[in-house]
């Protein structure tokens, strides 16, 4: 049991330094993520008006071209009625001629709806851009800042991670998962030693009683009041030993 505890512990010294390594990059990690997560939204809502300005650029040149035709159709009905035979002929022309005029109307108000709308998505990409030009520029310094700390890290921090391994293959099973589950819920403290008589986690008065069983080390004990694992002092400097710290 003294092994399986002085192993606990192990693994939380190991942890320990591994998170101040992680503390080192502040709040980098996650503002490079925000900073992403921005442009991808803003490059998202430019490539959206882009293509829809594409399409109403396409839309008012089918009405252009439609407009063009009926023009054409219109200037034929014209001279036609000069040739017409009857009345009945007239009619059908004239008809013609209206249905030709308001559909070129209706078109050419379209069209300019199209336009008002083209100009108001070129406005809204032209704000977009400098943007996302002003993010990606934030966001370039923060990478460049987060990889200089990791890059003067990486050797402490990959020979920790080869310990941590080596440790961790030692610590059984259950014990592990109770440890990352109580390590996650608990800030990254998932082992702790009683520090004048109180648990150096929650700072709650452990019972004399149960300082003495930890003391012993026959079981794995747990705080009462904050669920992490309790080891005694005797442990703890094994664990650090070991270690060499």
């Amino acid at each position: 049991m003294i092994e399986r505890l002085t192993v606990l512990y192990e693994l939380q010294l190991i942890d320990d330094q591994l998170d101040e390594l992680e503390e080192l990059r502040g709040d980098l990690p996650a503002a490079v993520n925000e900073l992403t997560s921005q442009i991808e939204t803003l490059q998202q809502q430019v490539e959206e008006k882009e293509a829809e300005k594409k399409k109403s650029l396409s839309k008012r040149k089918e009405n252009d071209n439609e407009v063009e035709r009926l023009k054409a159709s219109l200037k034929k009905f014209k001279s036609q009625l000069y040739q017409v035979r009857n009345n009945k002929e007239y009619d059908a022309l004239t008809k013609e001629i209206d249905h030709s005029e308001e559909q070129i109307k209706k078109l050419d108000a379209e069209s300019i709806a199209l336009e008002d709308l083209i100009q108001k998505l070129k406005n809204e990409i032209d704000e977009l851009e400098p943007q996302i030009e002003a993010l990606q520029k934030d966001l370039k310094e923060k990478e460049t800042e987060l990889k200089q700390i990791i890059k003067a890290n990486e050797r402490e921090e990959a020979k920790l991670l080869d310990k941590r391994e080596k440790i961790a293959a030692k610590v059984k099973k259950p014990d592990y998962n109770t440890y990352m589950r109580i390590r996650k819920a608990l800030n990254g403290k998932a082992v702790v030693t009683i520090n004048r008589s109180a648990c150096s986690g929650c700072h709650n008065v452990v019972p004399p009683q149960r300082q003495i069983e930890i003391r012993q080390s026959k079981r794995i004990f747990s705080c009462e009041s904050c669920g992490r694992i309790l080891v005694s002092s005797e442990i703890a400097e094994e664990a650090k030993k070991k270690l060499d710290l």
